[in-house]
């Protein structure tokens, strides 16, 4: 199993009962989630290739290995193995010399927070909705001694399964879980980055206690999420579909937000970034081929999205757990 090297970590955590929990969940999770393309999905990941020369370069972006590593026919063939996995959203990543270039350029989020988080050397890592776990990887690249990623969609489980296995042994791990699965007061983690997450939760308030819960006393919440211009009582619940998403149920303004992680308990919250989604940031590619903010933005208006609400804006905010 992927994750039986896990286990022995999180008993070196403390967190001896979730690791007793953990191989029946991710079970459950297998079978609840399960997937017409699953088995396809395993079958490319036991095809691909262990190079003998793998590790990674994940300080300044997602490398693994070279091209002179593989000859020219096992790189086309594993290039035709990793487009099995498409769509790719998150990246971009470099494999053995393929470029694989993703719908959103994640290293651009990446690169706007990482002046402002604690630094993650010789930390534990929670990641939640990762995706197929870039960030994860450039927060080993940051130092962290260990990394959990929790994603619910099993594509993005398969693809960080497959960049896992062309590396090799890493202490970074993608869990077919939801951050509710969890157990209830954790605390083991140094650091929790819930990023493109919390306007996707019917409960916004209680997804920041989940991950309070997380933390260790002093340990740092790091959300990034939608927000809309206005005041401490200001909130966008869209309707119906925001920007073509039907899962989006609320966006509040910063200050709101700012008050929910207050009343919440939450030390020393801030915000340390704010930026628009452009279409260069997330945009259709030929790893992801189908439609993206491009086609979600108002064609005459592009401040707008096609539903006439404001264009994606997103915020980085900053806190500590009490």
């Amino acid at each position: 199993m992927p994750w039986s090297s896990l286990y022995p970590l999180l008993r070196e955590a403390g967190a001896d009962a979730w690791a007793e929990q953990l191989t029946g969940q991710i079970a459950r999770a297998m079978s609840e989630q399960a997937h017409g393309e699953l088995s396809r999905w395993q079958n490319v990941i036991r095809g691909l290739p262990t190079p003998a020369r793998g590790g990674g370069e994940f300080v300044d972006q997602a490398r693994i290995g070279s091209d002179t590593d593989l000859t020219p026919a096992e790189r086309q063939a594993l290039e035709q193995r990793l487009r099995q996995l498409s769509p790719w959203r998150k990246g971009p990543y470099d494999l053995f010399g393929i470029h694989i270039d993703t719908e959103w350029r994640s290293d651009w989020k990446w690169d706007r927070l990482k002046p402002h988080i604690a630094p993650l050397t010789y930390k534990r890592v929670l990641d939640v909705g990762c995706g197929n776990g870039y960030h994860c990887w450039r927060m080993l690249g940051a130092g962290a001694k260990l990394v959990i990623g929790v994603d619910i969609y099993l594509l993005n489980v398969m693809q960080f399964l497959a960049v896992k296995k062309l590396h090799g042994p890493a202490p970074v791990y993608v869990l077919p879980l939801g951050v509710e699965q969890l157990p209830p007061d954790l605390k083991i983690f140094d650091a929790a980055f819930s990023m493109g997450v919390l306007y996707h939760r019917r409960s916004p308030l209680d997804h920041l206690l989940e991950l309070k819960s997380c933390l260790r006393p002093g340990g740092e919440l790091i959300l990034e999420t939608l927000i809309v211009d206005g005041d401490e009582s200001t909130v966008l619940i869209p309707k119906e579909r925001y920007a073509q998403m039907r899962n989006v149920w609320f966006i509040p303004s910063a200050a709101m937000l700012l008050l929910w992680l207050q009343r919440l308990g939450f030390k020393n919250a801030r915000v340390v970034n704010v930026c628009a989604t452009s279409v260069e940031e997330q945009r259709t590619t030929a790893w992801m081929p189908y439609n993206s903010l491009n086609d979600f933005l108002d064609p005459e208006n592009p401040a707008l999205t096609v539903e006439k609400y404001p264009a994606p804006l997103r915020a980085i905010f900053i806190a500590n757990a009490p």
